[in-house]
């Protein structure tokens, strides 16, 4: 499955960008957590450059079957976005940069903001090819681009 992050204005840096994120359910949902992606590049610590895997223990390490996609979305996801944790890194260029020049790692991140994540390009980031093991045939997967997730830029 396949949805799109809008930056609203409490996300900080990232603030109007527009991020396509893939979604693959466990067997084991809601008892396993959700594996997330970006599919658009993102200049952030706990952010894989090439693979957009997210690192982030909500999700990884303490996920609870109470929570949903809609946790995901409206507060794990944005909450990443605001609070970057240059600790526990996936992008140690990211982590680094912003350990060390905060206004250079601010420079960076709004630059890929202009290049990666403007609704206009969003259209261009091509998804993953589903693999053979993967069933997309039982109604949950989904794609599309009026399935957004927090509030439209006006």
């Amino acid at each position: 499955m396949t949805k799109s992050l809008v930056g609203e204005d409490s996300l900080g840096l990232y603030e109007g960008g527009v991020w396509k994120v893939h979604v693959e359910l466990p067997d084991a949902y809601p008892y396993k957590s959700p594996s997330i992606g970006f599919l658009n590049k993102i200049f952030h610590p706990n952010v894989d450059e090439l693979s957009g895997s997210v690192c982030l223990d909500v999700i990884n390490q303490s996920w609870s079957p109470m929570f949903d996609l809609l946790n995901v979305f409206e507060v794990f996801l944005p909450q990443l976005l605001r609070y970057p944790n240059p600790s526990d890194p996936l992008n140690g260029d990211a982590a680094s940069l912003m350990l060390k020049d905060q206004q250079q790692y601010e420079q960076k991140v709004k630059e890929y903001c202009e290049l990666y994540a403007k609704r206009e390009n969003i259209t261009n980031v091509p998804t993953e090819e589903s693999s053979d093991d993967e069933d997309t045939s039982d109604g949950q997967s989904t794609t599309s681009d009026d399935d957004v997730a927090g509030h439209a830029d006006p």
